[in-house]
């Protein structure tokens, strides 16, 4: 949908709902069980499982075991960022999953170019 306007990616971070941690019943009834990550190997084929299943055909990238990218960008357990043509950050979404939110990042996505964008407050 945003193709033309930007470039989406996809950071596979340490599981929110490890088997042997928070395990939620719909993770249960829907099979989708995945133990904490003890090495990056575990990591990488996690989110292999995730891709295949759920069809995904945008990059996916790993965040290493240190979890540089999930805390550097606070995204556990789950979060969206637009980053404008700048590197700057343009919208920090709210922690999931109550404050995911979408259609918040296609807004700013649906501004013109030319206007300066405001990070919301």
């Amino acid at each position: 949908m945003y193709r033309d306007r930007a470039e989406t990616v996809f950071v596979y971070i340490a599981e929110a709902h490890s088997t042997d941690g928070w395990q939620l019943q719909a993770n249960v009834d829907d099979d989708v069980l995945v133990a904490s990550h003890a090495t990056i190997e575990d990591r990488f084929a996690a989110a292999r499982k995730g891709v295949a299943r759920l069809g995904l055909t945008l990059p996916v990238f790993v965040d290493p075991m240190h979890d540089a990218v999930s805390n550097a960008f606070a995204a556990w357990p789950e979060r969206i960022y637009v980053v404008d043509e700048n590197a700057r950050i343009a919208y920090a979404g709210g922690p999931g999953p109550f404050e995911f939110d979408p259609d918040a990042a296609y807004a700013v996505l649906d501004q013109p170019r030319d206007r300066p964008r405001r990070l919301p407050l």
